[in-house]
C-alpha cells in the first residue's frame, strides 16, 4: 500500500477532482496514521542521538479533595460504575447542583482504567461547562492509551478550531498540560504525534515545528509518517511553504527523523512546483544511497515536473529510465504527456500515447480520458470526443463533471447547442452538479447562436443554484447582445456588472469589441478602443487582430495594414492569428500571390503557420479550379510539420472530388478518418457525386447511407441519383422511402450551402 501520493493533474478543474494518485486528505490521511501507529509505538532516541540531556515527564499531582468533596466523588463513582446501564443524565441528577469542575478531575481519577466510563462521564460534564485544559488533556491520554486515537485526535481538533484563540498562549498552555498528563495518564508517545498531526492539519506548521523541537528535549522523536504530513502539507501551499518543507527535509535527520520513499516524493513533488526539476532529478538518484528506493510516484512526478515546463523529450527519457528499473507506468505518469501534448494541439499524438499505454496493460482512468476528451473538444474534433467518451464508458470509467463540462464545452463551441443542452441534462439527471465554468459554457453557446432568452434563463438559473457569474460570464451575455446589435442593452449590462462590484477588464472590452465588429459597427468598435486607452486598459495584440479582421472582411486591406504598423510601433507582438486574419483578407480578394508572399514572410521570420494559415490559401485555389497549387501548398504545410485538421481535409476532399480525381480525394478521405476526423455534408454530397460520375456506385452507396445515419443535409441531385439507381434496379420500397425524404426535406429548397 503506497502511503503517499501527490495530485499532479493540472486543471480543470479536471480541477478537481482523481484518481490512484492523490495527495491524501487530511482524514483519510489521519485515519491512516492512527492505523499505523495502534501497530508500532514511537521509540525513544538512544543517547547517541540526541546531545542534549534528555528531561524527566513530570509526576501528576493534582490539589486534593476535601473531606466533602471525597464524599462526593465517590457517591458519583459508584453510581456511575453499579449503574452503568442507565443513561447518564439520569444517573448523575442528584448530583448535578453539588457538581463542580473540579470534581472531575477527581471521578476520572477514579474510573481511569474504564475508558467508555470515562468518555461517557467527560461528555456529560462538558455539556454543562467547558472543561478545563487539564481534564481534556487527561482525556486525550486516556483516549490514546485505549488504542482510540481518532478519539483524542477530534479532542485536540476542538480545541485548536475554537474562534478567537490566541495561538501562542494557548500553544504553551496546552503543551505543559499535555506533559503534565503524560506520565500518570498514558505514557504513550502517540499523543504527541496526534498533537502534531492536529496542528498541522489546522495550518499552524510554526506550533508543529516548535512542538517538534520541544518534544526533542524529553527524548522523543515525532514519527516520520507525522513529519511527512506536514511535508506534504507544506509542499501543496505557497512558494514560502514550499521552501520551509526543503528546510525541514534538511534539519531533520540530524534530530533522529530517517526520512523513507514517501518523503522523498513529497520534496521531489516540491522541488517540482518550484520548477527546480533537474534538482528533483538528482535527489531521485540520491535516494537509493540513503536507503530508499523510487518506486512509480518518484518517476512519475519527475516526469509530470518536465512536462510541466514544456520539456517533453526529458519526460519520455524518465519514462525510459524508469521501465530499465522494471517499474510499470500507471494512468498517472501518462497522463501528464498527454495533457502536455493536449495543450500543444498534438492531440493525435496523444492518442497514440493512450493506446500505447494500453498496449502495456495499463487501464486508463478518469482522467487520462477526459484530457483527451478536452483536447478533441477544443480542436473541434467532436466525433473523436465522443468516440472516446463512449470507449470510456466499456472500461466502465463513470464520466463524472469534468468529463460532460468539456464535452459541453466542445458542442458549443462548434455551435451545437442543442446538443450541449442535451448532455447538460443528462449531467444533472445523473446527480452531477453543473458549476460556474459549465454554466457560463453553455450561456457563451446560446449567445453564440444568438438565443439570448435562453442565455438569461440559464443565467438567472446559475445565480439561484448559488453559483456567482463572473466576468467571463458576463463577457458572453456582452458579446451576444453585441452581435444582435444590441449595443445599449449590452452597455446597460457592463453598468451591471461595475454595480456587482465586477472589474471591467481588457477581455470585457476586446468582447464587446469583437460583437461590435461582427455586427459590421466598426466605427464603433474603433471608438471603444480609444475608451479603452482613457480608461487605461491598453488595446492588446487580440484587440488590433479584431478590428484588423473587420477591416479585412470589408475589403479595407490598406486600413488593416495600418493597424498592424501601429501595433508593432506600440511594441505588441502580432500572433499568428493576426497573420491568418491578414492571409483570409487576401485570399478571400482573390490576393494569392500576395497570400504567399505573406506565408514565406512569416517562415522567414520564424513565425510558424498553423493549419488555418495554409487552409485559407487553399480553399481560394480550391475554388479556382486550381488543384495542382492546392496539393502544392499541403505538401509545403506538410514539410513544415503543421498538422492538418478536419477543415484541410474537407477542402481537399472537395476540391478534388469537383476536379473528378478520385483517387486523392479517396486518399485524403481514408487518411481523415484514421485520424478521427469527420467529413462536412457539402464534402459528402461533392464525393459522393465524384464517385457517382467516376461509376463507383458501391462506394457511392455507402457514403451515402453513411450520410443518412448521421443525419447530414443530402442535396437534391443526390437524391435524385439514388432515387435513379433503385428505381432501375426495382427497389420499388426503397425509391418510395426515398422520394418521401427527398420531398420532406428539400421540398422547401433547402439545399447544401456549406463553404467549402
Amino acid at each position: 500500500m503506497k502511503r503517499y501520493a501527490f495530485s499532479l493533474y493540472n486543471n480543470h478543474r479536471f480541477h478537481l477532482l482523481l484518481p490512484s494518485h492523490h495527495l491524501i486528505s487530511a482524514p483519510n490521511a489521519l485515519s491512516f496514521f492512527f492505523v499505523r501507529f495502534l501497530n508500532q509505538k514511537l521509540h525513544s532516541l538512544d543517547s547517541s542521538t540526541i546531545t542534549t540531556t534528555r528531561r524527566p515527564f513530570p509526576d501528576y499531582s493534582p490539589k486534593k479533595p476535601n473531606i466533602r468533596d471525597s464524599e462526593l466523588v465517590h457517591q458519583i463513582t459508584t453510581s456511575i460504575k453499579q449503574r452503568r446501564s442507565e443513561p447518564l443524565p439520569r444517573v448523575l441528577k442528584p448530583f448535578e447542583s453539588k457538581f463542580r469542575p473540579v470534581h472531575l478531575i477527581w471521578v476520572l481519577m477514579k474510573i481511569k482504567n474504564d475508558y467508555s466510563l470515562v468518555l461517557n462521564f467527560f461528555d456529560w460534564a462538558r455539556l454543562r461547562k467547558d472543561p478545563t485544559l487539564e481534564a481534556r488533556c487527561i482525556v486525550i491520554q486516556v483516549a490514546v492509551a485505549s488504542k482510540h486515537p481518532k478519539v483524542a485526535h477530534e479532542l485536540i481538533r476542538d480545541f485548536w478550531v475554537k474562534p478567537n484563540l490566541d495561538i501562542s498562549l494557548s500553544f504553551s498552555h496546552f503543551f505543559e498540560r499535555l506533559i503534565y498528563t503524560y506520565k500518570d495518564w498514558g505514557s504513550d508517545p502517540l499523543v504527541f504525534d496526534i498533537f502534531f498531526q492536529v496542528l498541522v492539519e489546522v495550518g499552524l506548521f510554526d506550533e508543529a515545528r516548535k512542538l517538534f523541537d520541544r518534544m526533542l528535549n524529553y527524548g522523543v522523536v515525532v514519527s516520520v509518517d507525522s513529519c511527512n504530513f506536514l511535508l506534504s502539507r507544506l509542499s501543496n501551499t505557497s512558494d514560502d511553504a514550499i521552501k520551509m518543507a526543503l528546510n525541514i527535509f534538511s534539519e531533520f535527520p540530524e534530530m533522529g527523523v530517517c526520512w523513507n520513499t514517501a518523503s522523498h516524493n513529497i520534496i521531489i513533488h516540491a522541488l517540482c512546483r518550484l520548477d527546480k526539476v533537474n534538482e528533483a532529478q538528482l535527489l531521485l538518484l540520491q535516494m537509493e544511497s540513503k536507503g530508499c528506493s523510487p518506486d512509480v510516484i518518484s518517476y512519475s512526478t519527475i516526469i509530470d515536473g518536465y512536462c510541466r515546463v514544456g520539456e517533453l523529450q526529458r519526460a519520455f527519457e524518465v519514462v525510459g529510465d524508469m521501465v530499465v528499473r522494471g517499474l510499470k507506468p500507471n494512468p498517472f505518469t501518462y497522463n501528464s504527456i498527454i495533457l502536455l501534448l493536449c495543450k500543444n494541439g498534438k492531440v493525435v499524438e496523444a492518442e497514440r500515447i493512450l493506446r500505447e499505454m494500453m498496449s502495456q496493460g495499463i487501464v486508463p482512468d478518469n482522467v487520462v480520458y477526459t484530457t483527451l476528451i478536452d483536447g478533441f473538444c477544443k480542436l473541434g474534433n467532436l466525433p473523436a470526443a465522443h468516440r472516446l467518451s463512449d470507449e470510456m464508458r466499456t472500461w466502465q470509467l463513470v464520466p463524472d463533471a469534468v468529463t460532460y463540462t468539456a464535452l459541453i464545452c466542445g458542442l458549443c463551441h462548434s455551435g451545437k447547442i442543442d446538443e450541449a443542452d442535451k448532455l447538460f441534462r443528462e449531467m444533472r439527471s445523473r446527480g452531477l452538479m453543473p458549476d460556474e465554468v459549465t454554466y457560463t459554457s453553455l450561456i457563451d453557446g446560446y449567445c453564440k447562436v444568438g438565443e439570448m432568452k435562453e442565455a438569461f434563463a440559464l443565467h438567472n438559473k446559475m445565480v439561484k443554484m448559488g453559483l456567482t457569474p463572473n466576468i467571463v460570464t458576463y463577457t458572453a451575455l456582452v458579446d451576444g447582445l453585441c452581435k444582435r446589435g444590441e449595443v445599449e442593452t449590452a452597455n446597460e449590462l457592463l453598468h451591471e456588472m461595475c454595480g456587482k462590484g465586477l472589474q471591467l477588464n481588457i477581455c470585457t472590452y476586446n468582447s464587446l469589441i469583437n460583437g461590435l465588429c461582427k455586427a459590421g459597427n466598426i466605427e464603433q468598435a474603433v471608438k471603444l478602443m480609444e475608451e479603452m486607452e482613457v480608461a487605461e486598459l491598453h488595446p492588446d495584440t487580440f484587440t488590433y487582430t479584431t478590428l484588423m479582421d473587420a477591416h479585412c472582411k470589408s475589403g479595407e486591406m490598406v486600413r488593416a495594414h495600418e493597424l498592424l504598423r501601429e501595433m508593432l510601433d506600440k511594441g505588441l507582438q502580432p500572433t499568428v492569428v493576426t497573420f491568418n486574419v491578414l492571409m483570409n483578407g487576401f485570399c478571400m480578394l482573390g490576393m494569392l500571390e500576395d497570400g504567399k508572399r505573406l506565408l514565406n514572410w512569416m517562415l522567414e521570420k520564424g513565425i510558424m503557420p498553423n493549419a488555418t494559415t495554409y487552409n485559407s490559401l487553399m480553399k481560394q485555389h480550391c475554388i479556382q479550379n486550381n488543384m495542382k497549387a492546392t496539393t502544392e501548398i499541403y505538401r509545403g504545410m506538410c514539410a513544415q510539420g503543421v498538422m492538418p485538421d478536419g477543415n484541410t481535409y474537407n477542402i481537399l476532399i472537395k476540391g478534388h472530388s469537383k476536379a473528378r480525381n478520385m483517387k486523392e480525394a479517396c486518399y485524403f478521405h481514408s487518411e481523415m478518418v484514421g485520424k478521427g476526423f469527420s467529413l462536412r455534408a457539402s464534402s459528402y454530397n461533392a464525393l459522393i457525386k465524384g464517385l457517382y460520375k467516376k461509376k463507383k456506385f458501391e462506394e457511392a452507396k455507402k457514403l451515402f447511407e453513411e450520410m443518412r445515419t448521421e443525419g447530414l443535409a443530402v442535396d437534391r441531385e443526390i437524391y435524385n441519383i439514388f432515387l435513379d439507381l433503385n428505381y432501375n434496379d426495382g427497389n420499388v420500397e426503397t425509391t418510395l422511402e426515398l422520394c418521401d425524404e427527398a420531398i420532406e426535406k428539400c421540398l422547401v429548397g433547402k439545399t447544401d450551402s456549406e463553404d467549402t
